[in-house]
């Protein structure tokens, strides 16, 4: 076996040039083979005493392992430059990371070509050749946006030229094939505008139908059924979720739908026998985690931090238990629930879980160089975050906001928590500016593999804004997205 791994490790490709690199060089090789062969410890050995007071081996092992398992191999690597400091931490996209102080020595910078992602790699070296800080990020190829052609129209009537150039500004960071689709909603009317970027140019496209994955915009929906039950006198809000199943949740755990609905309950963001380094769909990690995994972690291992409890921890985790409870309760499961009570009542008909009902209307969703990914299957994940949807539904969701003769939705917006001063959470709604009717105003994002999305709800001034993208949260500015959904808002508002 070792002589296997020998035999592909000297098969890679070093790019560098001798006179531009660090003197170690080999340091950085040896980090590459030991990786690629599994031995993580070895690369813990290397580290300085100070790092290692800093972070037990224990973790780093963890986190080595899940980069293998979610981004691969390293096949090849390139020194790009020296510089003043780490980012601070290490980083897989936006799962995990371990944070670490700032070194005082000079700063390797590599650009590392895993087999399914280009990331970024900074390394710092004492003077005894030991790792002294070394910090995994995203690459951020700074020429992407220099590249950026505006080619977007201005239609008076959808977009004024301060908006086109809000949408140019924070698309023209984001790689070709980018497509956004948007909604744009003001006093209770919904019109629709779409980009995509294809040889650097940014041009207009009508993709209003186009379905994107919504991530856990699916939250906010899951938590209209649970209103639902409530108002139908199905549950209690308050009600704890281990009394509609038989299952015992270990230790006896008491969990509410409330707590669970705004992040309150204690329980972690994923369960411990879940990992997003599944050897088998490393690009579509859901996929192999069914019901039985869930039941046997609430049977085995599920753990309520005492110090979290009644504290704002998100949780995908208890949107899966929220959707797995109103199963039971309702003797269906959740997609035929969803189907029922959310897509036929918003009249949703292009919103789905069936990647096979969309036919060529799905956007393929990216990478954070562009390249295809494939959709994620959440299975029991679902009504955390498998909706397949598109802006026209997604607009016809919102503008039902707007009655105030719905109480589900009225229900589903009563603020329940507080997380600061100027955020609470209703089920599932984030609030910001929770104590100003004028200003309040109801947010959810989402971000899947390939996809990164926004919906913003303002009741009071009946505006909104629906943001769908094919920009996967591991893209370096991937915010963007949540930040173009903000100055639109602000924009429509003024």
């Amino acid at each position: 076996m070792k002589k296997f791994v020998i035999i592909i490790i000297l098969s890679f490709s070093f790019s560098y040039t001798q006179d531009k690199n660090p003197d170690n060089l080999s340091l950085m090789k040896s980090i590459v083979e030991i990786f690629n062969s599994n031995n993580y410890d070895q690369i813990y050995s290397m580290f300085n005493d100070r790092l290692k007071n800093e972070v037990k081996s224990d973790i780093v092992l963890k986190f080595f392992s899940d980069v293998k398992g979610f981004h691969g191999k390293i096949k090849d690597f390139e020194f790009m430059k020296f510089d003043k400091g780490t980012s601070g931490e290490i980083a897989i996209g936006t799962l995990n990371f371990i944070k670490f102080s700032k070194s005082n020595f000079p700063v390797e910078r590599y650009k590392i070509f895993f087999e399914r992602e280009v990331l970024q790699l900074d390394l710092v070296v004492d003077n005894d050749e030991k790792i002294d800080d070394i910090s995994l990020d995203q690459y951020i190829d700074e020429t992407v946006s220099q590249r950026a052609i505006n080619k977007l129209k201005i239609h008076e009537e959808i977009i004024n030229e301060k908006q086109q150039k809000l949408i140019f500004n924070k698309s023209k960071y984001l790689p070709n094939n980018t497509q956004i689709s948007i909604g744009l909603i003001k006093n209770g009317q919904a019109n629709y505008y779409g980009i995509k970027r294809q040889n650097d140019s940014i041009y207009t496209v009508n993709n209003s139908k186009n379905i994107f994955e919504i991530g856990s915009i699916s939250k906010v929906l899951t938590a209209n059924i649970l209103s639902k039950f409530v108002l139908e006198n199905k549950i209690n809000v308050n009600d704890n979720v281990n009394n509609y199943f038989d299952l015992k949740l270990k230790d006896s755990a008491q969990i509410s739908f409330k707590s669970l609905a705004n992040h309150t309950s204690g329980i972690p963001r994923m369960p411990n026998n879940f990992s997003y380094s599944s050897e088998k769909n490393p690009l579509n990690p859901y996929k192999e985690y069914k019901v039985d995994d869930l039941e046997t972690y609430l049977l085995d291992s599920l753990k309520i931090n005492q110090d979290t409890e009644g504290k704002f921890l998100y949780s995908n985790l208890g949107f899966a238990l929220i959707g797995y409870t109103l199963s039971k309760i309702d003797n269906q499961d959740y997609k035929s629930m969803f189907d029922s009570y959310i897509f036929s009542k918003y009249e949703m008909t292009n919103s789905t879980f069936k990647k096979e009902e969309i036919n060529d209307l799905l956007v393929k969703g990216l990478n954070s160089q562009g390249d295809e990914v494939p959709n994620w299957d959440l299975q029991i994940f679902g009504p955390a975050g498998g909706v397949l949807s598109n802006a026209e539904d997604m607009a016809k969701f919102i503008i039902a906001q707007f009655d105030e003769k719905d109480k589900e939705l009225k229900l589903l917006r009563a603020q329940t928590s507080k997380i600061s001063s100027r955020l609470g959470m209703g089920l599932g709604w984030f609030i910001e500016n929770p104590k100003s009717n004028k200003k309040r105003l109801y947010r959810h994002g989402g971000n899947t593999g390939g996809y990164s999305s926004m919906i913003i709800v303002d009741v009071k001034n009946k505006n909104g804004i629906i943001i769908l993208s094919n920009v996967t949260s591991r893209n370096p500015y991937f915010e963007n997205i949540n930040k173009l959904a903000s100055s639109l808002i602000k924009n429509i508002r003024n």
